[in-house]
This record gives C-alpha cells, sequence and structure tokens, in this order.
C-alpha cells in the first residue's frame, strides 16, 4: 500500500512551534492521533506509523512540547504543564487533522503518558475521537502497583518534582527516568501518581470527575514485562472511564518477536499495531 510521508507546521496559540508526523496511505479507513511517551519524540514512532498505514490507518504523530520538533525547551525560564500540553497543542494538532482528512473517522491514542492524557484530551473534547487506543500505558498511581514497587514508588514520586523545582527541570536523561521534563509537567503527573486523581494546575475542569464521561470503545495492549505500566495500572485508569465497549490484549515475547517490555516495542511494532486495528473489525464484523 503507497504512504505518503508528511511534516505538517503548527503553532499554538502561545507561539509554540512544532511538526506533526503524518504517514497517509493512499485508501484510509480512519485517521489516528498518536501521543508519545514521557521524554519520547515523535520520530521514535515513525516504524509504528509505517505499520498502522500499511493497515489502512493515516497516523499523526503528535510531539509533545521539549522534544523533537518542538521550538522550546523545559528549563528555569520555560515551564508548562498539563494545561498547555491539552489546551493548546493538541487542539492544533487535531485541526490540522481535520483540515488533511475531512469527513474520516477520527481516533485518539498513546503510549505510557500519552495515552493518560489522550483520555484527558477526551473530557475536554469528547468529539476528538470516536475510539481509543492504549499501547504500554496506566495511570502511575502507586497502589495501581504490585509489590515490591508499591513499596518505594511514593518516595520516587515526591523526589522527581522537589528535582525538578531545584534544578529548574527535570534531567530526565542523566537519571535514566524522561528526558529533560518541565517541572509543571513532573508536578501533574506526581500528583497523579501519588493521589490516583488527575488534575492540571491551572485547569478550571476537573479531570478526574469529568473521566466518566469517556464513553467511547477502548482497545488497549499490555505487554508481559513492562513494569512500567503493568496491566494493573491499566486497569486502574480503565476504571476511571465508562466505556462502551473496552478490550485489554496481552502480549508477551513470542507475540512481538522482542522483549514484552515498556520501549521495545518501538523497534517491532507489527503485532501491536495489527492487534489495534483488528478493533476496527470487530466494530464493524
Amino acid at each position: 500500500m503507497t504512504t505518503d510521508a508528511r511534516e505538517l507546521p503548527l503553532q499554538a496559540d502561545d507561539g509554540h512551534r512544532w511538526s506533526l508526523l503524518a504517514r497517509l496511505p493512499a485508501q484510509p479507513r480512519a485517521s489516528l492521533l498518536w501521543l508519545p511517551a514521557l521524554g519520547v519524540s515523535a520520530r521514535n514512532y515513525l516504524p509504528f506509523a509505517d505499520a498502522l498505514a500499511a493497515r489502512g490507518i493515516a497516523v499523526f504523530l503528535h510531539e509533545w512540547r521539549g522534544f523533537g520538533s518542538s521550538s522550546l525547551r523545559a528549563s528555569r525560564e520555560c515551564d508548562w504543564g498539563y494545561h498547555a500540553l491539552l489546551t493548546r497543542d493538541l487542539p492544533a494538532s487535531e485541526a490540522a487533522i481535520a483540515q488533511a482528512l475531512p469527513g474520516l473517522e477520527r481516533l485518539i491514542g498513546g503510549h505510557s503518558l500519552g495515552g493518560q492524557l489522550a483520555c484527558c484530551r477526551l473530557t475536554l473534547q469528547p468529539q476528538a475521537a470516536r475510539r481509543l487506543w492504549l499501547a504500554a500505558s496506566g495511570a502511575p498511581y502507586w497502589r495501581a502497583f504490585p509489590l515490591p514497587h508499591r513499596l518505594w514508588l511514593p518516595l520516587a514520586y515526591r523526589f522527581l518534582p522537589w528535582l525538578a523545582a531545584r534544578r529548574g527541570s527535570l534531567p530526565g536523561r542523566t537519571i535514566g527516568f524522561g528526558g529533560n521534563e518541565a517541572r509543571g509537567v513532573i508536578g501533574d503527573w506526581a500528583r497523579t501518581a501519588l493521589s490516583g486523581r488527575y488534575a492540571a494546575a491551572g485547569l478550571d475542569t476537573d479531570l478526574e470527575a469529568a473521566l466518566p464521561r469517556v464513553t467511547i470503545p477502548v482497545q488497549a495492549v499490555v505487554l508481559r514485562d513492562d513494569w512500567l505500566c503493568p496491566e494493573s495500572s491499566l486497569r486502574f485508569l480503565l476504571s476511571k472511564l465508562r466505556p462502551v465497549r473496552s478490550r485489554i490484549v496481552r502480549m508477551d515475547a513470542d507475540d512481538l518477536q522482542a522483549r514484552a517490555d515498556h520501549f521495545t516495542w518501538l523497534q517491532h511494532p507489527d503485532a501491536i499495531a495489527r492487534t489495534l486495528v483488528e478493533d476496527l473489525s470487530i466494530a464493524r464484523g
């Protein structure tokens, strides 16, 4: 199947600029806005986008502030949180998709933090998508993790925002967690990780109260060796929604033909792409 590769230059209303990476099949069945994990740039998902495009899905890879093509980098002088990601950047990517492929069924999904923020975005704009796809995603709430992680996670969740505040941003590449993260993002993330509730500093909407309004079908993939997003954390995230239908597919190394952990699947995405696209066949079968 012929695929058209594009980079769409976008700008948020506060001046932030980035490129929306697109993989467009000749006759797309649906469009997908895909949200990356914490600290991961959009280009890392190009093999995944290609695998989906080969199955008829037009894929648009969003870029988080501070990474890849983003014009910003987190620092003491440059900070943001979930508020900007949800209300400034994602609407611009959604508008670009609507302009590029008007009338096509729209999906939203994400990896890890991307999946969480896809859920949160749907509380603000329920018409943004008709289906939700998740891969290696789940809530970071410490009580949703099995032992022994549950014993030490609260300490990490308090340390990381402290470190980000002290340094001006989180030096994720140095400590081996995430990237160079804005302290506002880490603050919002750690708040959920400690309390189990979703909120965005400065946002009027109560995200936690609004999550049950997300009723669209959900297709989720959980990976056997993914300790960062075990099935218990995925189920905790899904328990906040009220989907008309949800399906969790468990995959191991035999399924992926690679280690079934949080990141390796990015280089071996075919099995996950095939599983997610099955959602459309189930719905229309």
